[in-house]
Formats: C-alpha cells, sequence, structure tokens
C-alpha cells in the first residue's frame, strides 16, 4: 500500500488517532492524531525530522533503525470519524496507556485528568476546594509519578523547566506547586532564571512560604485553573 489515503478515504475518516508500531517486537512507540495523510508523515523518505523536534529524538531513531533492518513501520488506526475535541482526549488515553512511548508530551489535559488511582481520585474530588486565590501567582502542575521520579522532591519536580514569558514570570509573588490537582507546597521570593540547558525555557529558586501553605496546602485548586487551556501545566491567576 501506498504510504497515502485516497481522497474519497480522507473525506470520511475526519479526525483520527493512530499508534506507529515497531515490526521486530510488536511494541507501539508512538500515538498521535492527525486529519488525512498525517499518520504516514514520520516515515515519508523526505522528511528526516518534523519543525518541531530534533532529528535524534528517540521516534525518529526508531524508525531508522527498523529501515535499516529492511522493515516498514506498522500504521494502526487506532479510532476514526471523530471531532477535533474528542480525538484530542483519545490520543491522550492512549499516551497515557502506552509506557515507554517516544512521544515528547504528554497527552491533552493530562496533568489533570490523566491516570490515578482511586485513592488518589477521592483525595482530589473529596477535598475542600479553593474558592478564589487572591495573590498574584503562577499555578505549576504536575503529577505525582514526576514527583516520584525526583525521590519525592516537590520543589526539584516543579522548579523547572517551563516555556513561560520571563516578564510574566516576574510579576508572580508565589508559586504554587500543584500534584494531581492539590496544592502541596508554596513557594516565595521568586526568582527566575534561564534553564542552563534548554534556553528558551525558565526554571526558578525560592523558599517554602509555609504561612501560605496554612491558606491552600491539600485544597484543589478552582475549577478554571483545570480547563482548557490545560495542555499547558502553567496557569497565571491573574
Amino acid at each position: 500500500m501506498k504510504n497515502k489515503f485516497s481522497a474519497e478515504v480522507k473525506s470520511q475518516i475526519k479526525h483520527y488517532v493512530y499508534r506507529l508500531i515497531d515490526p521486530r517486537n510488536g511494541n507501539t512507540f508512538y500515538v498521535g492524531k492527525g486529519q488525512k495523510n498525517r499518520v504516514f508523515d514520520h516515515v515519508k523518505a523526505e522528511l528526516t525530522f518534523e519543525r518541531d523536534e530534533d532529528a535524534t529524538t528517540t521516534k525518529i531513531d526508531t524508525i531508522k533503525s527498523i529501515r535499516n533492518a529492511g522493515l516498514k513501520v506498522i500504521h494502526i488506526i487506532h479510532r476514526h470519524g471523530m471531532e477535533e475535541e474528542v480525538a484530542l482526549e483519545v490520543e491522550a488515553a492512549l499516551i497515557d496507556a502506552y509506557p515507554g512511548l517516544s512521544n515528547e508530551k504528554r497527552g491533552y489535559r493530562s496533568n489533570d485528568y490523566g491516570p490515578m488511582n482511586v485513592q488518589q481520585i477521592q483525595s482530589l474530588y473529596g477535598t475542600e476546594a479553593i474558592e478564589k486565590i487572591t495573590e498574584k501567582v503562577i499555578i505549576i502542575k504536575i503529577r505525582q509519578d514526576v514527583v516520584d521520579e525526583k525521590d519525592g522532591d516537590i520543589y526539584n519536580a516543579v522548579r523547572s523547566c517551563w516555556k513561560l514569558c520571563e516578564d510574566n514570570a516576574k510579576k508572580t509573588d508565589y508559586v504554587f506547586a500543584v500534584v494531581d490537582g492539590l496544592v502541596k507546597e508554596v513557594y516565595e521570593n521568586i526568582k527566575w532564571n534561564k534553564n542552563s540547558e534548554c534556553t528558551d525555557r525558565l526554571e526558578f529558586v525560592g523558599n517554602r512560604s509555609l504561612e501560605l501553605e496554612k491558606k491552600y496546602k491539600d485544597k484543589r485548586i478552582p475549577e478554571k485553573y483545570r480547563q482548557k487551556g490545560a495542555a499547558n501545566p502553567c496557569r497565571y491567576t491573574f
């Protein structure tokens, strides 16, 4: 089969979610969404990498290894005929369901609605919600598994590296570390700097604000900070 759909097929399938599978082991190594011939773009001979990613990403390395072995990537259309909003949700669920993917970004709204055990769900929705945040705050949302990777150190898990406007970031007085929807730590005396490894992103240093934690710790952030725009884990309260 040629690496393209016919005009009739393209007009019928609408938005879809796909998986790329390594024929050497049967493992799914990438999940994406798209329209028309998007599923084939990753392995077109004339493309070595996409405009928004480095040429040495795991995905590209895997594709090259498959081709060097004389094999072809297996393309699976996991679900089709969707509107874009639904496709985003399906893509996010699959990204969460397949560990070890080469995707460089987590799925849509994964920081808010991604996998949680039942205790985390109960804790999130069974706790008191904050009615209003009156201070100038940047909310940074991370997941518990990210904290676990830092040996439980929330500060090191949340302090870098974020795509933020430096001028706006410097207007904030506090940073809230929000883990699975709940405020876990609050930092003050914030200083923002360029990340040493990724200069288009920022990181901060700061001190725990134990006083403000008395007001907000272990409470659920307002719903408006959990909805649209949540693909970005950083949200301003002003």
